[in-house]
């Protein structure tokens, strides 16, 4: 049977898409409208901060003295669209026609503002309900550049004595539960060298090149990982991979480089350890620098740790599983290829599965949509965790 959304459940759904809560900027003014907004249905929130206070997550409770019950998950934050080619505003939050269906456009709109506002809409929903399972409300800030925020918040929920039973992260997955999804974990790594005229190169060394070797090293791992790593069918690269994203170095062509700068990423299957991973870089570059350090004593790598968002791996027999695919209609499970704050949740005790409205393919994407179809499912998903009377 066709769902229709609601129009408050759209309402706020806008409201939230027009807030500018790229990951640069503070999430407050998203944070204070959920606070308020629950604060009106007399739920209290928890908020905790980034160190300077300018971005924070919240958590609620929707049923206060029910056993515990269901996280309802999503972030605040969103990519940026700087130079992207938009035929919108990406803060328009505009409805409109689109390939034969009605969508709502906008930065977030997929990933993942909908979920949250359409949860907020439902508040009253969650309160009115005679389910024994409380519904808690998790927003967090941050994710999409390393999932920083939700540790604070797994913390303090642990701080708190709270203990969900299970998780649903309403990321972008068509509406199909998914139970897995590969780690990311970024890297920079900073050479130093010694400069000299380009005529007296056996008196320095080549920042650049010894970065060149360390980059080629990563390639071939990933090569490796091509070659050798045992498949996980499902995803859509069903094996580890490893990118160098980002190099800098160098000051002209006539001077031996000092310095040199490159990032790097592992995507690691979670059947795989990327910790190991990062070691193996870290010793090939140890067995350059005796040969680096006869030429000049500090010369050497350092590595810096951007992100490490852990894989994710559920079931397809798990209870919370079974409870997204119940709610969503949907007899078969998925695995996805971006990564969540699902694996942090996991780790903390927490079954978790993801599923939300939309596709990634629109998600960080120009002209970013959701289709209204596609948030109707959600609403009525959420509409119908509100009445469950079991897990699973």
């Amino acid at each position: 049977m066709a769902h229709i959304l609601s129009a408050r459940g759209l309402e706020f759904a806008q409201t939230l898409v027009r807030m500018n809560t790229i990951s640069a900027n503070s999430n407050l003014e998203l944070i204070h409208f959920a606070r308020d907004h629950l604060a009106s249905l007399g739920v209290a929130s928890r908020l905790t901060y980034n160190a300077d206070r300018t971005k924070a997550n919240l958590f609620a409770t929707l049923g206060e003295g029910k056993p515990a019950g269901v996280i309802v998950s999503g972030h605040t934050d969103t990519v940026p669209w700087n130079g992207q080619a938009w035929t919108v505003d990406p803060l328009s939050a505009v409805v409109q026609e689109g390939g034969g269906e009605q969508r709502l456009y906008g930065r977030g709109s997929a990933d993942m503002k909908s979920f949250i506002a359409l949860a907020l809409a439902n508040a009253d929903h969650f309160l009115a309900s005679d389910s024994p399972f409380a519904v808690h409300f998790s927003f967090s800030y941050d994710e999409e550049v390393g999932c920083f925020g939700v540790r604070e918040l797994i913390a303090d929920m642990k701080d708190g004595g709270i203990k969900p039973l299970a998780c649903i992260i309403g990321e972008p997955t068509l509406m199909v539960p998914a139970i897995a999804h590969k780690g990311v974990y970024r890297y920079r790594c900073c050479v130093r060298g010694k400069e000299a005229h380009s005529s007296l190169t056996p008196q320095s060394v080549n920042a650049i090149e010894m970065a060149a070797r360390v980059v080629g090293k990563v390639r071939d791992m990933a090569e490796g990982f091509e070659r050798e790593e045992p498949r996980y069918e499902g995803f859509d690269v069903p094996f580890s991979t490893a990118s160098v994203g980002q190099f800098n170095g160098g000051i002209a062509d006539n001077v031996v480089p000092r310095d040199a700068e490159f990032r790097y990423e592992f995507r690691n299957l979670p059947t795989a350890d990327a910790h190991q991973m990062q070691s193996e870089v870290i010793a090939f570059a140890r067995e350059k620098e005796a040969t680096m350090r006869k030429v000049a004593p500090d010369a050497g790598f350092s590595f810096e740790t951007i992100c490490e968002v852990p894989s994710f791996l559920g079931a397809a027999d798990d209870p919370v599983t079974r409870l997204a695919q119940r709610l969503s209609g949907e007899q078969r499970t998925t695995l996805v290829a971006f990564g969540t704050e699902a694996g942090l949740f996991k780790a903390s005790g927490i079954p978790t599965v993801v599923c939300g409205p939309g596709s990634i393919t629109q998600a960080h994407q120009p002209d970013e949509y959701v289709s209204i179809t596609q948030l109707a499912r959600c609403e009525q998903f959420l509409r119908d965790l509100a009445t469950t009377r079991e897990i699973g």
